[in-house]
């Protein structure tokens, strides 16, 4: 796992790129969030899509919903950056959209775009 704390708009953001799996289940998102929270102070994370398992994508699961309310939760904004161009799920794609209009959850193409969503609102 690298993480790297980028400041943009006086908001810290630590972008976090892993090709190992971070966030499994609902306790491996917590053990990232503390851990990211305690190593770097900030409450704004991205990650990178291939670091989520991918039963978070398939909504029939539950997976997105039950880890994103965490982070929420712990008042952490979060990012999930790459490509999401094999979901075809209308459900998913309806879900990302949603996210996207908010200000706590993103999914973005890349890193960049992730950091500027996040730095957008304090």
């Amino acid at each position: 796992m690298k993480t790297e704390i980028i400041k943009k708009n006086n908001t810290e953001v630590a972008v976090i790129s892993s090709k190992e799996l971070l966030i499994t289940d609902v306790q491996s998102a917590l053990d990232l969030i503390m851990t990211v929270k305690y190593e770097t102070g900030c409450t704004n994370i991205a990650v990178n899509k291939e670091a989520i398992v991918n039963d978070f994508f398939v909504l029939s699961t539950c997976l997105a919903g039950e880890i994103l309310q965490k982070f929420v939760n712990y008042g952490v904004r979060f990012a999930i950056y790459g490509d999401f161009s094999k979901y075809t799920s209308k459900p998913l794609k309806d879900f990302m959209y949603e996210s996207n209009r908010g200000k706590d959850i993103y999914f973005q193409p890349t890193a960049e775009l992730a950091v500027d969503q996040l730095a957008r609102y304090k």
